[in-house]
């Protein structure tokens, strides 16, 4: 039996999503959605609370060894994987439609944007989404204000300087730094 796959599948493969596919409406349900719980989780008091709300924003429970400071936006949310002990702080935007897993032990600096979606250049095509997961490995530590792009893989126990635009994938145990990013010395 031939079963078509459903958009999320669809979604985590990554490639083009189209906003005329008839299943696009599940995906703005769940923004929605998102957009009401992200309010609840932007007013929490303590670190338990954030990890309340964000669990239920990404639909499995966020390990208590995980600190994620507030402000945290995300569009979708429930394509967002955290292992243990990691640490988000302050800022931090993912948009995680094709897909972000975040290994354990992981560090993420204030103002890091993780951004799984993108748009094809061609006019006529431009008002679809064109998806690529991102993995940040074990280890990893994202400085401030960094930008991961869609599709990149943050090596195990590597750095991503301060502000670096991430395009391309980053080694295990290197630091990565610039605009784009390059590999400035290995650990």
């Amino acid at each position: 039996m031939n079963k078509e796959k459903d958009i999320f599948e669809r979604m985590l493969e990554g490639g083009i999503i189209r906003y005329e596919d008839p299943q696009f409406p599940q995906i703005t349900e769940i923004v929605n959605e998102t957009m009401k719980l992200s309010q609840k989780l932007n007013a929490s008091t303590d670190s338990s609370e954030v990890r309340q709300w964000l669990s239920k924003i990404i639909g499995k429970k966020v390990e208590e060894s995980t600190t994620v400071f507030i402000p945290f936006h995300t569009n979708f949310g429930r394509f967002i994987n955290i292992g243990e002990n990691v640490f988000i702080n302050h800022g931090c935007s993912f948009l995680d439609l094709g897909g972000i897993t975040i290994e354990d032990d992981v560090l993420i600096g204030p103002n890091v944007q993780l951004i799984t979606e993108n748009h094809p250049i061609q006019p006529t095509e431009r008002k679809a989404l064109d998806l690529k997961s991102i993995l940040i490995k074990r280890n990893a530590w994202v400085g401030a204000g960094a930008i991961i792009l869609p599709g990149v893989t943050v090596g195990e126990n590597s750095v991503v300087a301060a502000g670096a635009v991430v395009t391309k994938d980053v080694p295990d145990n290197t630091v990565v730094a610039g605009v784009p990013a390059k590999v400035v010395k290995i650990l």
